[in-house]
C-alpha cells in the first residue's frame, strides 16, 4: 500500500515539474478567480490574498451530495470528523486537536453552539443549501478572529445575490442509512426549498428551509417498539429531526453595503433507552415493560446586521452585530412499550444561553502606496448557562462571561514582490487576564512565479464551562472544575510554497506544499490531588502539545478531467503531567487524499470519486495494575474512506439529478486503545465512524425567471 501511494505521489510531482519546465511555452485562458475573504482586509482574489486560503466551493459540495457540514468537510485534508452515536454529534479534529481549538464562523461572525461560541460545534447542525463556499486558513489566527483559533478558523460564506429577479431552487434528497431504508421509518429523507428576489437593482432577499429527517441507524436493534428478551432495543445511532429556516435582506449600492440575516434552527433528538424494566406477573403470567426515554430538543436562534462601506474618502468601515440564543431542553418520561403509552413526564432545561457579539474593522484611513493600516474591535457578552451539572442533581451555575478585544495591523509593501502583515491583539475579559497576541505574515514572489506564504501566530484557548464549573460529587466520585484555570496559549509556525501553471490552454496544474510547527503550553487536563477526604480529581493547566508536519497536494484540469492528489505526514507529541519523559516524543501518521471528476461533454455528465486514507494512529496513555500506574503506547487502526457520484443534468440545466454511493469500502468502526484504562480491563475498544455503505439520489429544480 505505501509502495503505491509513493509511486502515485512521485508521478503526479514529476508531471508538475515537467510542466515548469515548459512553462515559457503556455498560452494564458480566460477564467473566473475564486475570491476570498477570511483574514483579509477586503475581498480579493484567493492568489493576492496574504493568507493561504483552501476554498471548499459550491461545486464540490454539490458533487459530494454534502447536506451538513460534516458532510462537506469529511474528504478535506488535515481535518478528521468525529461522530458520537450516543450523543448525536460530529465535532471535528485538526491537527490533533478537537473542535474546542479552531473557530467556526458564518460570514466572518462566530456561531453560538452546545459547548461555546464558535467552538465545539455540531457540524450536523449546519445546514450548506444556502452556502456559496467555505474558506480554510490553518494555524493561530488569534490576531484576526481572537480565542479559540489555535489551529485555524472554518469561515462560511453565504449566497447574497442572484442573477434573475426570481428565483426558485427546490431539492429532495432520499438516502439510505447503511442498508436500512424506507419511507416511514428508517433512512434519511432531507427536503429543501428557497425563493429568492431582486427587488429593484439595489434590494435583494431570500428565504430557505429545509428538512433533514436522519431516522437513525438500528443495525441489528429493533427500535423503541421492542421489548424482547435479548437487548435489541432502540437505535445503535439516535435519531434526530432538524427544521431551518433562514431569511436574508441585502441592499447595495456604490462600495455601500448592509445585510441582515436571520436564522431560526430546531432538532429534537430521539434517544430510547436501550434497558426497561419488564415487570412480570406471574399471577397472570403477563409483563408490562416500561423504559425511562428522552427527547432532547435544541432551539437555536440567530439575527446578524453587517454594513460595509467608505466614508467620503476619509476611509472604510466593516461593521457587524449579532444576537444569538441556543436552549436545549429535556422532555424525560416513562413509556409503556406494550401500549404505547407516556406518562411520569418531566420536562428540564439543561442549558439557556444568549450571546450579543459585535466586530468592527477601519481601514483606508491612512493614504500611503505601500502600506495599508487597519484597526479593530471585538465585544462578545455570552450569558446564561449550560449544565452538565443538572444531570447530577445540582443547580445549573449562571454566568456571565465577556471578552473585550482591540486589534490593529498593517500590510506593507516592502519590497516590491515582498508584503509583510504584523499585527496585535489586546483581549480583555471579566474572567481571564489579559492576553496578548502577535502575528506576523509574509508573503514573497518567488523567480518564476512561486508564491511563499509564512505565518508566525498565536492564540489562546479559553477553559470551557465544565473545565471552569463541573460539580461531579457523589459516594464514588469527586471531579470538580476549576474557576481559576488560565487560557491555554497555542503558537504556530506554517509555511507554504506553491504555483499554479497553464500549458497551454487546456492543461492547469497547481502545487502546494506547507511546513507547520504547533505548540499549546498550559493545557488543561485532569489530575489526581490527595487530600484527607481520599483522592480528589481537578481540571489544571499542567500539559503540553506539539504538532508538526508537511502536507503536499497536487492539482490537475485538463479539459473536461480535474484530477487532485494529496499527503500529509503529521507527528504529535503531548507532555503529559506526571507521566515520564519518554512519553513526550513525536508519534507519527500519515493522510492521503485523492480525487477525480470527469464531465462527459456530450451530455454534460459529471462523475466524482473522492478517496481519504487515514493512517495508524498512536499515543501514549496510562493503565494501571496492582503494581502502581506506567505508561504504554496504544493504537487507533488506519482506515479508507471512498465516495463516489454522478450529476445529470436535465432540462437547459434546470434540473439536476445527482445519484451517489457513499463510504464505499462499508466503514462502520475501528478498533483504538489509546484511552486510558486498567491494564487488564480488556482490549481495544470500537470507535465509531459510520453507519456502513448508503446510497442517496438527490432531485434539485432551479428556476430562474
Amino acid at each position: 500500500m505505501a509502495h503505491k501511494l509513493g509511486l502515485i505521489l512521485g508521478l503526479f510531482s514529476l508531471t508538475s515539474l515537467i510542466g515548469y519546465s515548459q512553462d515559457t511555452l503556455t498560452t494564458p485562458k480566460q477564467k473566473l478567480e475564486e475570491i476570498v475573504i477570511s483574514g483579509q482586509y477586503n475581498p480579493q482574489s484567493i492568489n493576492k490574498a496574504i493568507n493561504n486560503v483552501t476554498i471548499v466551493n459550491r461545486q464540490r459540495i454539490e458533487n459530494l451530495g454534502a447536506v451538513t457540514l460534516a458532510d462537506a468537510l469529511n474528504q478535506v485534508m488535515n481535518i478528521s470528523i468525529l461522530p458520537n452515536a450516543k450523543s448525536g454529534r460530529s465535532s471535528v479534529k485538526m491537527f490533533g486537536l478537537d473542535g474546542q481549538y479552531f473557530t467556526i464562523l458564518i460570514d466572518n461572525i462566530p456561531m453560538i453552539s452546545d459547548e461555546g461560541f464558535g467552538n465545539n460545534t455540531d457540524l450536523t447542525q449546519i445546514n450548506l443549501d444556502d452556502v456559496e463556499r467555505i474558506e480554510i486558513v490553518e494555524g493561530a489566527m488569534g490576531v484576526d478572529y481572537g480565542a479559540n483559533a489555535v489551529t485555524g478558523i472554518i469561515n462560511i460564506i453565504t449566497k447574497k445575490s442572484n442573477i434573475h429577479d426570481w428565483n426558485v431552487r427546490a431539492f429532495i434528497q432520499e438516502e439510505s442509512v447503511g442498508k436500512e431504508y424506507n419511507l416511514k421509518n428508517k433512512g434519511k429523507h432531507v427536503q429543501g426549498l428557497t425563493l429568492s428576489h431582486n427587488i429593484n437593482d439595489n434590494l435583494f432577499a431570500s428565504l430557505s428551509y429545509t428538512h433533514n429527517d436522519f431516522k437513525g441507524w438500528y443495525d441489528d436493534r429493533k427500535g423503541f417498539t421492542y421489548y424482547g428478551d435479548e437487548n435489541k432495543r432502540g437505535h445503535e445511532w439516535l435519531p434526530k429531526n432538524q427544521n431551518n429556516v433562514k431569511g436574508l435582506l441585502t441592499y447595495h449600492k456604490d462600495s455601500y453595503r448592509v445585510f441582515y440575516k436571520f436564522e431560526y434552527f430546531n432538532e429534537r433528538m430521539k434517544n430510547y433507552n436501550k434497558l426497561f424494566e419488564v415487570n412480570e406477573d406471574p399471577t397472570f403470567d403477563t409483563s408490562d415493560p416500561i423504559a425511562l426515554d428522552r427527547i432532547n430538543n435544541t432551539k437555536r436562534w440567530s439575527n446578524i446586521l453587517n454594513t460595509v462601506g467608505n466614508v467620503n474618502d476619509l476611509f472604510r468601515f466593516d461593521l457587524s452585530f449579532s444576537y444569538q440564543k441556543q436552549e436545549k431542553e429535556v422532555d424525560l418520561y416513562r413509556y409503556r412499550i406494550r401500549y404505547d403509552e407516556k406518562f411520569d413526564r418531566s420536562k428540564y432545561r439543561t442549558e439557556s444561553r444568549e450571546v450579543f457579539f459585535s466586530r468592527g474593522t477601519f481601514s483606508d484611513f491612512i493614504k500611503w502606496e505601500r502600506a495599508k493600516f487597519q484597526v479593530g474591535y471585538e465585544i462578545t457578552e455570552n450569558k446564561g448557562y449550560s449544565s452538565m451539572t443538572e444531570s447530577f442533581g445540582e443547580t445549573p451555575q449562571r454566568k456571565s462571561i465577556g471578552s473585550y478585544d482591540f486589534y490593529a495591523s498593517s500590510e506593507i509593501n516592502v519590497l516590491p514582490k515582498l508584503t509583510l502583515r504584523p499585527g496585535y491583539r489586546l483581549m480583555t475579559s471579566n474572567l481571564f487576564d489579559s492576553q496578548h497576541q502577535f502575528n506576523v505574515v509574509a508573503k514573497y514572489i518567488l523567480p518564476g512565479d512561486y508564491e511563499l506564504r509564512a505565518t508566525v501566530g498565536t492564540s489562546p484557548r479559553l477553559p470551557n464551562y465544565e473545565e471552569l464549573y463541573t460539580y461531579f460529587v457523589d459516594v464514588n466520585h469527586d471531579l470538580q472544575g476549576n474557576p481559576n484555570l488560565t487560557p491555554e496559549k497555542g503558537k504556530t509556525f506554517f509555511m507554504n510554497i506553491k504555483k499554479s501553471i497553464e500549458l497551454g490552454n487546456d492543461v492547469e496544474v497547481s502545487t502546494n506544499l506547507t511546513g507547520r510547527y504547533l505548540v499549546v503550553d498550559d493545557k488543561i487536563d485532569v489530575i489526581e490531588v490527595v487530600s484527607p477526604e481520599g483522592l480528589k480529581f481537578k481540571y489544571e493547566n499542567v500539559d503540553k502539545y506539539r504538532n508538526l508536519g508537511i502536507t503536499f497536494l497536487n492539482q490537475l484540469s485538463w479539459n473536461n478531467l480535474d484530477l487532485g492528489i494529496g499527503f500529509t505526514l503529521s507527528g504529535a507529541a503531548q507532555q503529559i503531567y506526571g507521566a515520564p519523559d519518554a512519553t513526550d516524543k513525536f508519534l507519527y501518521t500519515p493522510e492521503v487524499t485523492a480525487n477525480v471528476s470527469y464531465r462527459l461533454p456530450k451530455w454534460n455528465t459529471s462523475l466524482s470519486l473522492y478517496y481519504k486514507y487515514n493512517g495508524e494512529e498512536t499515543k501514549y496513555k496510562m493503565e494501571s495494575d496492582l503494581t502502581g500506574d506506567y505508561y504504554i503506547k496504544g493504537k487507533q487502526e488506519s482506515y479508507s474512506w471512498l465516495d463516489f457520484t454522478i450529476r445529470q443534468p436535465f432540462l437547459d440545466r434546470k434540473l439536476v439529478t445527482t445519484l451517489g454511493v457513499r463510504n464505499i469500502f462499508d466503514i462502520t468502526d475501528i478498533k483504538s486503545s489509546t484511552s486510558s484504562g486498567t491494564a487488564h480491563a480488556g482490549g481495544a475498544s470500537s470507535i465509531p465512524l459510520g453507519y456502513g455503505r448508503s446510497f442517496f439520489v438527490k432531485l434539485q429544480y432551479d428556476l430562474g425567471f
